[in-house]
């Protein structure tokens, strides 16, 4: 079940965005899972509709859900690549990194400070 912490300094909809990425990348929403409805997911967190909107048109545009009109909102087979990709960037991040000299620690500060 997600949740969303109203004293959170993080905005509601990014709370829902994270939420569902986490458990769609530790598969514990298996692709082909359906979410529920916009309106039945803002009527169960007590936030707006269009805050859910707004966090599943993100989901979307990253490949992890796929809307299928009436059929409803479904974990997209992307969701299943995710891992992959961020494997091969942090590869890829990692041997730029020992090429331009950086050491172990600061490529690690860099990343923590992008992640913000």
């Amino acid at each position: 079940m997600v949740t969303v912490d109203p004293n959170s300094s993080v905005p509601p909809f990014e709370q829902v965005r994270t939420a569902y990425a986490a458990r769609i990348n530790d598969g514990s929403l298996p692709v082909g899972a359906k979410l529920p409805t916009v309106r039945k997911l803002a009527e169960d967190l007590g936030i707006a509709p269009n805050t859910v909107a707004k966090a599943y048109r993100e989901l979307e545009e990253a490949g992890l859900i796929e809307t299928r009109g009436r059929a409803g909102t479904f974990v997209g087979a992307v969701g299943d690549e995710t891992r992959e990709r961020a494997r091969r960037a942090a590869a890829d991040y990692a041997a730029l990194t020992r090429k331009l000299g950086l050491d172990r620690d600061e490529a690690k500060a860099i990343v923590d400070a992008a992640l913000g």
